[in-house]
């Protein structure tokens, strides 16, 4: 919940949080009660339990402006906080989670607005989540441009005593 109460402490949107385990949709809804953004009385927030990859379960049709797609991972960026993950990842894990990150992507583009922009996010220091996963859907998407952050293509934290590992990349739809 933490991104998405962020984004509404910054600007006055429409905003769909969604995961596909309503277990996790508890603390959304709870900071967002806490921080009284939580106005789903003016239509303005909608917390829903759905699956990105099938939008005709919980999308309304309205294409979104932006998106956020904070995609599951390997988590490989957090694992300072997270030892077990070390132990808790196989060798499939990462190609896994890169066809889910694919489809995900891919779905989510196919809701986003022309002129649209979607922000990728993971927690993951792997290319293949991260650099790899835009470059090969960038190539599936001729409408798809990729926009700098900061001047760069993209931004990848790696994980160190100040942060966690993170990766960022901005996509845009054209018009």
């Amino acid at each position: 919940g933490g991104k998405a109460t962020h984004l509404l402490e910054l600007a006055r949107c429409r905003l769909t949080a969604l995961d596909v385990d309503e277990s996790r949709l508890r603390p959304v809804r709870e900071n967002l009660a806490r921080l009284r953004l939580d106005d789903a009385s003016a239509g303005l927030v909608s917390v829903q339990a759905g699956d990105a990859r099938r939008p005709a379960d919980w999308w309304d049709g309205q294409p979104f402006d932006r998106i956020l797609a904070d995609v599951p991972c390997s988590a490989s960026g957090v694992v300072r906080r997270n030892p077990d993950i070390k132990w808790l990842r196989r060798s499939d894990d990462i190609a896994r989670f890169a066809a889910q990150q694919a489809e995900i992507l891919d779905t989510l583009w196919q809701v986003l607005a022309p002129g649209g922009k979607m922000l990728y996010a993971t927690c993951s220091v792997f290319a293949e989540e991260n650099q790899e996963q835009i470059a090969a859907f960038a190539g599936r998407h001729a409408d798809c441009r990729q926009l700098p952050i900061g001047g760069q293509p993209d931004c990848q934290y790696l994980p160190c005593a100040e942060h966690d590992g993170f990766f960022y990349a901005l996509l845009e739809k054209a018009a």
